[in-house]
């Protein structure tokens, strides 16, 4: 028996056909899981409360698991993890590489993996099945006394998986069973809906930024549309990059400058900063004004950067690689970002006269040879004298009016 349309969504699959025998709670479980819409929340809070659905319905689980690969670039798949008792739903990625180790092959969704089409344990005393694997020990020393995985089949090959837990006596009733893998074929449905969603903010925060991201969901995706903060601004360029290019293979290359992207984000994301462009070998941040501390902020991130690139240069001197160097330029005024390009090909972009003063500091530190620069604008507004050092007033190119330079002491 299909569900119909018109109770939600559309081709949910085939269900066994024991839904009109179903008590009025359990259809009620499965009405609202089709008549979820795909902008409603992320797959972590609907499993979480489809959970918590079932266990009123009178479906005795206590403990739920939904597995999913995503080929996200920064991780390959995740696991919300949902405990009756406890609120929401824990949502931990896994890093590439995961389906190689001995503790995934070592475990139930390795089966799911690899073409089962069901696993299940009783883990309460007396069974005399062997627990083969770990997640079995671990579950039974939590009192749970039954466990099962299904496959999750969804639309271009992806097979993802679900698992069930209860801590009733005797594991879970024959009918509790039938009547989960009944809904099997709608939550593969709803799942993939939501994880699109979710997948589709955590790709775009990964390639524009949580700051862009924001505005390009809500719509503001037209060539044109865009909006102004207010931020000291950093730009940071590697010093050489020309030549190392020429002088090493590719992939060691590419190596290099992902490492020194590594030690440049994380103090600046960790110190409340935000990346909004990555240029080539060099990155453009800001910290928005809007935090009282941001100029502090910054100036923190400079020094926990340079101690990065110093254990990075490190790391390279032992391996017989190049040293990187670079400058920095800092300044402060208005961001405009948005989307500007051809009709065909847009970016998501930052410009403005604060973004110009930042570059052409950055580029007068070749001259000065010193790898920190910083306006007045932004001394004069970070408040710390005793951190900086004056060195002059200096015309940049492209500017009609000098402007006092400053430099970070011992850069």
């Amino acid at each position: 028996m299909s569900v119909k349309a018109n109770t939600g969504p559309e081709d949910l699959g085939d269900l066994s056909g024991n839904e009109t025998n179903w008590p009025l709670e359990h259809r009620d479980v499965l009405a609202w899981m089709v008549s979820q819409k795909s902008d409603d929340q992320f797959i972590d809070v609907v499993f979480a409360e489809m959970c918590e659905r079932l266990v009123r319905a009178g479906v005795p689980v206590a403990r739920g698991a939904l597995f999913f690969d995503a080929h996200n670039p920064q991780w390959l798949g995740a696991r919300i993890l949902w405990q009756n008792g406890r609120p929401g739903a824990d949502f931990r990625t896994f890093d590439y590489g995961v389906e190689d180790r001995p503790d995934y092959q070592n475990s139930p969704m390795f089966e799911v993996g690899n073409g089962v089409g069901e696993v299940r344990q009783l883990l309460h005393e007396g069974v005399a099945t062997a627990k083969r694997y770990p997640i079995y020990d671990e579950l039974a020393e939590g009192l749970y006394t039954d466990y099962v995985a299904w496959p999750l089949n969804h639309t271009r090959g992806k097979r993802h998986a679900v698992t069930f837990a209860t801590k009733v006596t005797g594991g879970f009733k024959p009918e509790d069973l039938e009547y989960l893998r009944d809904l099997l074929p709608v939550l593969a449905l709803v799942s993939e809906i939501r994880l699109k969603n979710r997948l589709a903010r955590t790709l775009l925060e990964t390639y524009v930024g949580p700051h862009a991201s924001e505005p390009i969901l809500a719509g503001a995706t037209t060539r044109g549309s865009g909006f102004t903060v207010t931020a000291a601004v950093m730009i940071c360029d590697l010093r050489d990059f020309t030549a190392i290019s020429d002088t090493l293979p590719r992939d060691d290359v590419i190596n290099l400058l992902n490492s020194y992207f590594d030690v440049l984000a994380e103090p600046i994301t960790l110190n409340g900063g935000e990346i909004l462009k990555f240029m080539g070998d060099g990155l453009l941040a800001i910290f928005k004004l809007s935090d009282p501390n941001a100029a502090a902020n910054l100036l923190s991130t400079i020094n926990q950067v340079h101690l990065a690139l110093e254990a990075l240069n490190s790391q390279n001197e032992k391996a017989q690689l190049p040293l990187l160097r670079h400058g920095i330029g800092v300044h402060l005024g208005d961001v405009m970002y948005g989307n500007i390009g051809a009709r065909g090909r847009l970016d998501f972009t930052a410009i403005g006269p604060a973004v110009n003063v930042a570059s052409r500091l950055e580029t007068l530190t070749k001259d000065l040879k010193r790898s920190v620069l910083l306006s007045s604008a932004f001394a004069k507004f970070a408040g710390q004298a005793e951190l900086l050092e004056p060195l002059g007033t200096f015309i940049l190119r492209g500017l009609k009016d000098p402007i006092d330079v400053f430099a970070l002491k011992g850069s």
